[in-house]
């Protein structure tokens, strides 16, 4: 795979944060009087929040329960959280070997970078692009990986690949042009990367790395 330039998903393929998410989605729908076990609210993860709290409230209401979950999340949930294993490895071997890295989340971009910063990795990107406070449209997934590719100054996107492990990743980085390599350690089936479409599928990091660094 003659790829350059590595667009990562942040939450389910750099780090397991689907606890401190889906208590934060307890949290908000809690709050509109919807009780749910933290533990079914997988789907939390990944999708921008105004498009996964549209299916629970009514949508003058998707603001104040996105806020909700901010609210948890800023302050407790953003720590139950943790890198692969593997992918501190991954990264640094990817950077030795010439590729250059950046993040493509929906993840609010101060968010985004404190958490990358936590945990040491932030080092490893060229850029980590987020959604910017207030702006849903920036935050939907075709368009921070427009930003990210933006950053790359990538003109040839067959130089570029995104590596996500939703269906989310899938369709907004076809969207915007890039082929995809769905990741079966995060979030999402191998049924829904499938059906969404993913270029090329990878079932661990260590396998991540082999496909990144083989040639076509």
């Amino acid at each position: 795979m003659r790829r350059n330039i590595i667009l990562f998903d942040l939450d389910g393929t750099l780090t397991d944060s689907g606890p401190g998410i889906m208590k934060a989605g307890q949290y908000a729908l809690r709050a509109f009087g919807i009780e749910r076990d933290w533990r079914e609210l997988s789907f939390f993860v990944g999708p921008p929040l105004s498009e996964t709290f549209a299916h629970f409230v009514s949508a003058e209401n998707v603001d104040a329960a996105v806020a909700k979950f901010r609210e948890y999340y800023q302050q407790d949930g953003w720590l139950d959280n943790a890198p692969y294993p593997g992918i501190p490895a991954l990264l640094a071997h990817l950077k030795s070997e010439g590729k250059r890295l950046f993040v493509a989340t929906s993840k609010l971009d101060t968010m985004a970078e404190r958490i990358l910063e936590h945990f040491g990795l932030a080092p490893y990107f060229d850029a980590i692009c987020g959604a910017p406070e207030g702006d849903k449209e920036a935050g939907k997934k075709v368009n921070v990986v427009k930003a990210a590719l933006k950053a790359a100054g990538c003109d040839d996107l067959s130089r570029a690949v995104m590596v996500g492990d939703r269906e989310h990743d899938v369709i907004g980085a076809h969207l915007a042009g890039l082929d995809v390599i769905g990741v079966l350690y995060g979030y999402g089936s191998r049924e829904e990367l499938t059906a969404a479409g993913a270029d090329y599928i990878s079932e661990t990091p260590e396998a991540l790395e082999t496909l990144i660094l083989s040639t076509d």
